[in-house]
């Protein structure tokens, strides 16, 4: 005699539940997620589709305004620097621009991406504008004081408006116009007081030194230019405006103001 009690139901029946996506979620928490994800927008206006918090998108504008970003100019900026880092830096390649962070010097700043492709090139933010030679010279000296100086903390170093002048000086021909001369050499200062590589004092004739330099001139980079002015001066060259393909280049178009520092 054979049995017929049915089998019992298997209320576990695989036929009975809804199937989990492949990837190990179920769709009511994909539905979840987005939801709170929508409950958590970084919407700051109407109409704002930004996915960047407040503090990441101001420390975005800081870097494409200014030659640098620092925890000593821009403490608030460069600690969302520093917290979201990957998320600034997939927002400047989106603009064909590069994110550097130096955490050891606490300095942050960007350049400019380069096309690895010979007929296309990307579309340029910033503007590729050589130093002039007296503001070669003075980035070199700067950094070379930068080295020299063994004081612990960053911008240390103070130089004087008339140490600056003396120190271009000794790579101008003796019969130079010494007007022109002084005329050049406040125009790079003042170029690098808005770069913020020269920093104000409350004495408008003393400047400290941004640690940035060292970022700018790497010690590579620092020993070609100085053989490079080291061949200037024995040709004893008149001074340019810039354009000198052996001149680094401030890859940024400021508008900074100087910042005074007590």
């Amino acid at each position: 005699m054979s049995d017929t009690t049915p089998a019992p139901v298997d209320e576990t029946d695989p036929d009975t539940i809804d199937a989990a996506p492949a990837d190990g979620f179920r769709t009511d928490d994909v539905d979840d997620e987005r939801e709170e994800r929508d409950e958590t927008s970084f919407a700051l206006f109407e109409g704002d589709e930004g996915r960047l918090d407040e503090p990441q998108r101001r420390a975005l504008v800081a870097l494409l305004r200014h030659t640098y970003v620092s925890a000593r100019t821009h403490a608030d900026e460069w600690r969302a620097i520093t917290d979201g880092e990957h998320q600034l830096r997939s927002r400047l390649n989106d603009l064909f621009l590069e994110l550097h962070v130096d955490r050891d010097r606490e300095v942050a700043w960007k350049r400019q991406a380069r096309s690895e492709s010979q007929r296309r090139a990307f579309p340029t933010l910033l503007r590729d504008v050589p130093y002039t030679r007296e503001e070669t010279i003075v980035l070199v000296w700067l950094r070379m004081r930068l080295r020299a100086d063994t004081r612990p903390g960053l911008d240390q170093v103070v130089v004087d408006r008339s140490e600056i002048l003396g120190h271009v000086s000794g790579f101008l021909p003796a019969t130079t116009d010494r007007t022109r001369d002084e005329a050049r050499v406040a125009k790079a200062v003042e170029r690098l007081v808005t770069a913020r590589i020269l920093i104000r004092t409350t004495d408008p004739d003393r400047f400290r030194v941004a640690s940035v330099v060292e970022v700018l001139l790497p010690l590579e980079q620092l020993g070609e230019l100085d053989r490079w002015l080291t061949s200037a001066t024995t040709d004893r060259g008149e001074p340019t405006d810039g354009g000198d393909p052996g001149l680094p280049a401030d890859p940024t178009d400021t508008d900074d103001e100087g910042e005074t520092d007590a």
